[in-house]
């Protein structure tokens, strides 16, 4: 069946591509405003763009029409934040963080999540997440209601048992436990249902074409 995205309401529009696209990593995104208060929130709009530099990008809408989430405008106001990535071990203090509380509530406190600080920025990040961003504002890009924000990455935490040989920088990922967006309002995937597809180089295709 042919969807045109051109004569559906944006509701609609959501729902098809949140079903399709899956699963999507989730931004576990921190920032504070001006006076330094900490905000928490997930958002599953987004990725990485860039190795170099190292950009990420999350898509943030609006609370209500003409009314900004503190995501939005915190990093607006600061140009920094910390995007931590969300584990099976973190996804209920997560979903706590994406309740619609008022403007101003600790989600972190709410949650029972601590936070440590950064190295190179001074949002925080949350000291329960396996991995985090230390990112500074690249550049804001509006498209509709939404703005694409990326974030270019000037550090990143690991934690330490993930981590298998610093020297040659390889990652233990299954040992991180992330987990992915899926469709509908509760739904995640673990990583840990997966397939090896190797490469092919072109002489390998060819060999394999001849024999």
């Amino acid at each position: 069946m042919q969807f045109d995205l051109e004569q559906l309401p944006a509701r609609e529009r959501y729902k098809l591509v949140v079903s399709t696209v899956t699963p999507r990593p989730i931004a576990w995104v921190v920032s504070q405003d001006a006076a330094g208060t900490v905000n928490a929130a997930p958002f599953s709009f987004f990725n990485a763009f860039s190795d170099d530099p190292v950009v990420v990008a999350i898509g943030v809408g609006p609370r209500a029409p003409g009314a900004p989430k503190d995501t939005g405008a915190n990093i607006k106001a600061t140009g920094e934040f910390t995007v931590c990535l969300v584990s099976e071990e973190t996804i209920h203090g997560m979903n706590i963080t994406a309740i619609d509380f008022p403007p101003g509530t600790d989600e972190l406190k709410e949650a029972g999540l601590s936070t440590v600080p950064s190295l190179k920025v001074r949002t925080p990040r949350i000291a329960e997440s396996p991995v985090a961003f230390e990112c500074v504002t690249h550049q804001i890009i509006p498209i509709g209601h939404h703005d694409m924000i990326l974030g270019r990455v000037v550090s990143m935490y690991i934690r330490d048992d993930c981590v298998l040989d610093p020297a040659k920088n390889y990652v233990d990922t299954p040992k991180l436990g992330l987990l992915g967006r899926m469709h509908g309002r509760g739904w995640y995937v673990r990583n840990t249902d997966r397939i090896e597809v190797p490469r092919l180089t072109v002489a390998e295709w060819e060999a394999r074409r001849k024999g």
